[in-house]
């Protein structure tokens, strides 16, 4: 189950990666609106498989799943889950599909509203996502209240640190990515 923003956000980009996409862009942003609203919005492209908007209407109903992903499964939650949170959280949803060229997912969420679910670990989530098992480039970008923002992408990490499959690797990248989101 999805606890944190970032667990919706990186099963959707998961998606996004599987559906064998050569380019996957997630962005993360933070603004503040007035003194008391702020804004946590997300939007995850790719340019793999796309849908039909038969297929994507089908991708928003829990009780319908294609069943290759997850066998046993008789219910799909993913996008579901992802729109039933934003809209409970005074915020919103869009979807954009099409077939052959990509999907595009954009939610937000109001951050003074008590029912939006906490945003999670960040960097922990970008690591994670950039840690799928795809030779997808992957980019991630950040835009932070304070208008720091930063774009990492899969392929200059590799060249900096190695293989991200070694433990070494992953410990620098997790401290990069620590000090980025820290950075003042």
């Amino acid at each position: 189950m999805h606890f944190t923003l970032a667990d919706l956000i990186t099963d959707i980009t998961q998606n996004a990666v599987e559906a064998g996409a050569d380019t996957v862009e997630l962005e993360v942003s933070e603004s503040k609106l007035t003194e008391s609203k702020g804004e946590f919005r997300f939007f995850v492209k790719d340019n793999g498989k796309g849908m039909t908007k038969e297929e994507l209407d089908r991708a928003k109903d829990p009780f319908v799943t294609d069943g290759i992903k997850h066998p046993n499964r008789k219910v799909g939650l993913g996008l579901p889950f992802l729109i039933q949170t934003a809209e409970q959280s005074g915020g919103g949803w869009d979807i954009q599909s099409q077939k052959g060229k990509g999907t595009t997912v954009t939610a937000w969420f109001d951050t003074g509203n008590v029912d939006m679910p906490p945003v999670g670990d960040i960097p922990g989530m970008f690591r994670t996502i950039l840690m799928f098992n795809s030779k997808a480039e992957i980019i991630l970008r950040r835009k932070k209240i304070d208008n720091d923002e930063y774009e990492v992408r899969k392929s200059e990490l590799i060249d900096a640190v190695g293989d991200l499959e070694d433990v070494g690797s992953l410990v620098l990248l997790g401290e990069y990515l620590r000090s980025l989101e820290e950075e003042e």
